[in-house]
């Protein structure tokens, strides 16, 4: 008869904080087996003991049916000689100098939890911090790995005897859950005056009555503050925009459950799967007619960002106030999410009206993630709590540690090591101070919890990106500037494990393109290594440089006089008369005030601007979404565009801007010239991206750049390119927008060496 055998196991990926160790002890008693399971540096090690038949299966089981929240990447056997011990256990964690181990992202609360959260025979009845392995908090909690309570903002509170039990049972669903506490052992819950006074009564129960009240609540999640006011009450969500400086960006509502979702918003089975699932985002929404919100939660939009309590803390508010409130994060607009107590009261002190906080410490800031749908599939528009720092595994290798230092706005860094490579949540627009500050923070924080010490750093072209002067007052590394739209192509096709050659469609607001001119409306011929620049929209002028980007409207008179079309008798003209002279004469005249751009970006705005949608912004693509919410769906035909090539492609999109003013003069209505123009381009689109083809032989083609956020756009390029046989590649895991230039960074930086 054959002995027992004895396998050295080694397991990578995402399987730590996910229940992993339990797994496999659970697997140990199913299968007879004796040995180990723990944690080290490099992810989970495991020595199992026992038939050779047993051990094989238990092998398959780790490879193949992991818990839900892990992502196996690799598994290791080694034989090793038996050693006739006796039982299976968990074995304390160990440290090694090499990390290699995956920190998992947070967990949204889970049904089980949520169960005993309000079942009244439970001792977890109404405590806002219930957890178990397979949910709560992780990423943002984590000091160090191993991931163990030790390493933890939960190391300073001691378990109860009550916990201790349920963490050391291995048929216990808390068995090993490091954030494991009750009423009795774990954080605890106050509301307090911005002074930092206690208020009487039950913290619940007194923030739900403010918020029925009127009254602007700052409330701690798990990745930091935010602001919260009834989010029927049109006067609170007013006081809350002043207070904030965020005079129009649209507020995420939180629901207590689908169906009140469903009665705000039309959410399928699509929507109800992202919205329940464990990553818990703000998902984009189509807003129903005579929705329950106040007018200025998302003024002039016909969507809502609507997302599901993902604490318990959450539950109980939406429960105890019984009607949906607007949840924003705690900031001042463009600035990182407000984390640390001190700090959260000094920056929004003079915004809240009282705080609902408790203490345990949050170590990194991690704002909502949110995602739009197109046709079934998640698009993330910002990827952050839930989704960071979950890596990406290209299929490629990074022959030496990179970091990349992304873009200026919606600012990300990407850490890249081996087959890893990891985004960071999203941390703001590094126009402000205080987002410098945080990224530098947290590039610092991700290396040591990553080990990684970068000797390869990638950075953008454009010389007064904060990003870029961060890159180069680093000593020691290799620097290589990535061109901005290549980047984007690149992260489109790392997002889809591919490496090209592909064309690559860039249309954005502004990049800083190789000949020195604002880039923005790009077709390139690209693999990760390098680009040629096969085409572009039409240059226009910038009629004041970045003042343009503020004020719409003089794209609008560039684009008239690019098109030499008469600015009298439209409403634009008509609106900023004083100006429009002076603004037009500097079109004609170029030079300096008036760069040239070929941005997509820009086109979007002159043709927000001529229908009236905004002649002004106080965010970042404000008129182009404008545009794209006054699309009729009943309209299939588009204006008429001429695009020449192939070298370069060119595509006159002043034809556009001719249509729509022709349209405007005989007063066709608003929706059916903002839905021809969106399908004018997406036809002027393929049209030269065949045209690139047939110089190339190229069959595959990604779409990347912010303005391919636009959904009506994005289907109708694809749509005629997929009709035309090509392969289209979108993103997926990481933003078309800057959030995602980070990661083509990091890629093309690895090509090049």
């Amino acid at each position: 008869m054959t002995g027992p055998v004895r396998s050295r196991i080694r397991v990578e990926g995402i399987v730590q904080g996910v229940g992993f160790r339990p797994f496999v002890h659970a697997l140990a008693a199913r299968y007879g087996l004796t040995g180990l399971v723990g944690n080290d540096s490099g992810g989970v090690f495991i020595e199992a003991e026992g038939p050779a038949a047993a051990v094989g299966a238990l092998v398959e089981e780790v490879r193949h049916r992991a818990p839900a929240l892990a992502v196996v990447e690799r598994v290791s056997v080694t034989p090793v000689p038996p050693t006739g011990a006796h039982g299976f256990e968990i074995v304390p964690s160990v440290a090694g100098a090499a990390t290699r181990a995956v920190v998992p992202a947070d967990v949204a609360t889970c049904a089980d939890c949520l169960a005993e959260l309000f079942d009244p025979a439970d001792r977890r009845y109404l405590y806002p911090f219930v957890n178990c392995t397979n949910c709560g908090p992780r990423f943002t909690i984590v000091t160090a790995v191993p991931y163990d309570r030790a390493v933890t903002t939960m190391a300073g509170f001691a378990m109860c005897a009550a916990c201790e039990r349920e963490y050391r049972d291995p048929r216990d669903r808390r068995f090993h859950a490091q954030p494991i506490c009750c009423p009795g052992c774990g954080p605890s819950l106050a509301l307090t005056a911005p002074d930092g006074a206690r208020m009487a009564g039950d913290p619940v129960t007194e923030a739900a009555a403010l918020l029925a009240g009127g009254a602007v609540l700052a409330v701690k999640g798990l990745g930091g503050y935010h602001l919260a006011v009834d989010a029927a009450d049109e006067a609170a969500v007013a006081r809350l925009r002043a207070r904030k400086g965020r005079p129009d960006k649209a507020f995420a509502v939180l629901a207590a459950d689908l169906a009140a979702v469903r009665e705000l918003c039309v959410a399928g089975e699509d929507a109800a799967r992202l919205l329940t699932g464990p990553r818990g985002p703000i998902v984009l929404l189509p807003r129903r007619a005579g929705a329950p919100v106040a007018p200025s939660v998302a003024p002039d939009s016909g969507e809502l960002g609507v997302l599901l309590p993902y604490t318990p803390l959450h539950h109980l508010l939406a429960r105890r106030l019984g009607r949906p409130y607007v949840l924003t994060s705690g900031n001042v607009s463009d600035e990182p999410i407000a984390h640390d107590d001190a700090d959260a009261r000094r920056r929004l002190g003079a915004m809240a009206d009282a705080f609902l906080s408790h203490d345990r410490a949050i170590r990194a800031p991690a704002d909502d993630s949110v995602v739009r749908l197109f046709r079934g599939t998640a698009l993330p528009v910002r990827r952050a709590r839930g989704y960071a720092p979950e890596p990406f595994a290209p299929p490629w290798p990074f022959p030496r540690p990179v970091l990349a230092c992304g873009a200026e706005l919606k600012s990300t860094f990407c850490l890249a090591r081996g087959r890893h490579a990891v985004v960071s949540q999203h941390l703001g627009d590094l126009e402000s101070y205080r987002t410098l500050r945080a990224f530098t923070t947290e590039i610092g924080r991700y290396r040591r919890l990553l080990g990684i010490e970068p000797e390869v750093v990638a950075h953008d072209l454009h010389p007064e990106y904060l990003s870029t002067k961060y890159a180069l007052t680093l000593d020691g590394v290799d620097l290589v500037g990535v061109q901005h739209h290549h980047a984007h192509i690149a992260s489109c096709l790392a997002d889809n494990g591919e490496a090209g050659p592909v064309i690559g469609v860039a249309f954005d607001g502004t990049g800083y393109g190789a000949d020195g001119t604002i880039w923005g409306g790009e077709l390139l011929v690209a693999d990760l290594a390098g680009f040629d620049r096969a085409g572009h929209l039409e240059q226009v002028r910038m009629p004041g440089g970045v003042t343009a980007i503020r004020q719409p409207w003089r794209m609008a008179a560039a684009f008239l006089h690019a098109a030499s079309v008469p600015a009298e008798g439209l409403g634009v003209a008509r609106r900023n008369a004083a100006a429009w002279p002076a603004v037009s004469a500097l079109a004609a005249a170029g030079g300096p005030s008036a760069p040239v751009t070929s941005s997509a970006g820009r086109l979007f705005d002159a043709v927000a601007a001529l229908l009236g949608v905004r002649d002004t912004v106080t965010y970042e693509g404000q008129a182009a979404m404008g545009l794209e919410q006054r699309v009729d769906p009943g309209v299939g035909d588009g204006y008429p565009v001429t695009v020449t090539g192939p070298s370069p492609v060119l595509i006159r999109s002043t034809d556009l801007v001719r249509g729509v003013a022709e349209d405007l003069r005989r007063d066709v209505p608003a929706g059916v010239v903002a839905a021809r123009f969106h399908h004018g381009l997406a036809g002027a689109v393929a049209a030269a991206v065949r045209l690139v083809a047939g110089a190339t032989a190229l069959d595959t083609v990604a779409l990347s750049g912010g303005v391919f956020g636009n959904t009506v756009l994005l289907g109708g390029v694809a749509d005629r390119l997929r009709g035309d046989g090509f392969r289209v590649l979108t993103h997926r895991r990481v933003p078309c927008n800057d959030g995602g230039i980070s990661l083509g960074q990091a890629v093309v930086a690895a090509a090049r060496r």
